[in-house]
């Protein structure tokens, strides 16, 4: 039971950390350069992002230990959003990943990790991997929509 709960407040740290790590950059990039106190900023969010990822990966690990004879599809599909956020993390400090691609996934997997742990422990939906997948590929397309729009309205109207 404290691994659930560990893991529900994780998961919550993780998604508001992700959406001031959208905005933090945002603002930061408003102007075309990032300056020291923003990067500062910056660092203290994406400080408190990765301790979310490490609760999130420790109480997932342990849950999946504990269900070993009975992995559902949900728990499946956490595992799944767990290796993205982590891999994509590590592809964008290597600055392998694309600005125009990582930040999207960054957010879109947040929302996703937090919405369906919300359906599944709150209403206790019905859960179907496969029907995750394709609500999960449309909510990554949507942020990247969304991300790369605002990117781009933002250097149309870039303030000097």
């Amino acid at each position: 039971m404290l691994a659930i709960v560990l893991q529900a407040i994780a998961i919550s740290l993780g998604m508001g950390s992700s959406t001031l790590a959208i905005c933090n950059f945002f603002v930061a990039i408003a102007d075309g350069t990032i300056d020291a106190g923003e990067r500062k900023m910056m660092g203290v969010v994406y400080k408190v992002l990765r301790v979310a990822m490490v609760v999130i990966l420790i109480t997932t690990l342990f849950l999946l230990f504990m269900s070993i004879n009975a992995i559902s599809e949900y728990m499946i599909a956490q595992v799944i959003i767990v290796t993205v956020l982590f891999v994509n993390s590590f592809l964008m400090t290597k600055r392998i990943m694309p600005s125009s691609i990582g930040p999207a996934l960054q957010a879109g997997s947040w929302y996703t990790l937090g919405m369906i742990s919300t359906l599944v422990s709150a209403i206790g939906i019905t859960f179907d991997l496969g029907m995750f997948i394709l609500w999960y590929c449309a909510a990554i397309v949507v942020a990247l929509v969304l991300v790369n729009g605002f990117m781009s309205y933002q250097k149309k109207h870039r303030v000097q």
